[in-house]
């Protein structure tokens, strides 16, 4: 998908949630924050030449920075999602630079995908397509979350999850196999 299509994808998702143009563009920060990490990321897999990569990543990364401040979501231009991408609420959002994210997949506040482990097993997770996150959840290290999986609010998720599976609590232990069918 090219970087118009992505931005679609993105707005009609939000507007799936009962949002309309005037509300998702001017009041939605999860959007503003989803919109800021597309033209950054574009300007970052997409501009090689160096003088005009060196000026806009400073302009993407100040632009991050600003939507950063006023949302509290932190969403690298290294990293990669795929199209349908959702942040329903705003707030303490951290993506770490690394990690990858896969289509169509929803995130709530206070959510951390982030770095852990030692050695061999340090890493940021994988996460698959259809995936719904609830809110203040954390998952972190090197793993793998498979497909229409769904965690639940306040979850520490430190292993992989196997696809259509349903996580909650600290650690993360599975409490059904219904996966994120309905939530997404």
């Amino acid at each position: 998908m090219n970087l118009l299509q992505l931005i679609q994808s993105d707005y009609k998702k939000h507007q799936k949630y009962g949002g309309h143009f005037f509300g998702i563009v001017f009041f939605t920060q999860g959007f503003w924050a989803v919109l800021q990490y597309r033209i950054a990321h574009f300007i970052y897999t997409n501009i090689s030449w160096q003088p005009f990569r060196a000026v806009f990543l400073f302009i993407a990364l100040v632009y991050q920075k600003a939507i950063e401040i006023i949302t509290g979501i932190s969403i690298p231009a290294s990293v990669k999602i795929g199209h349908s991408f959702y942040i329903g609420h705003f707030g303490g959002i951290i993506i770490n630079a690394n990690s990858i994210i896969g289509d169509n997949c929803n995130i709530s506040q206070g959510v951390t995908i982030g770095v852990s482990g030692f050695g061999d097993k340090r890493g940021v997770p994988i996460i698959g397509n259809d995936v719904y996150i609830g809110a203040n959840a954390v998952i972190a290290g090197k793993i793998r979350i498979g497909n229409q999986v769904l965690i639940g609010a306040c979850s520490l998720v430190s292993q992989s999850i196997e696809d259509d599976e349903v996580v909650l609590g600290v650690p993360a232990v599975v409490i059904s196999n219904n996966g994120s069918k309905g939530y997404i």
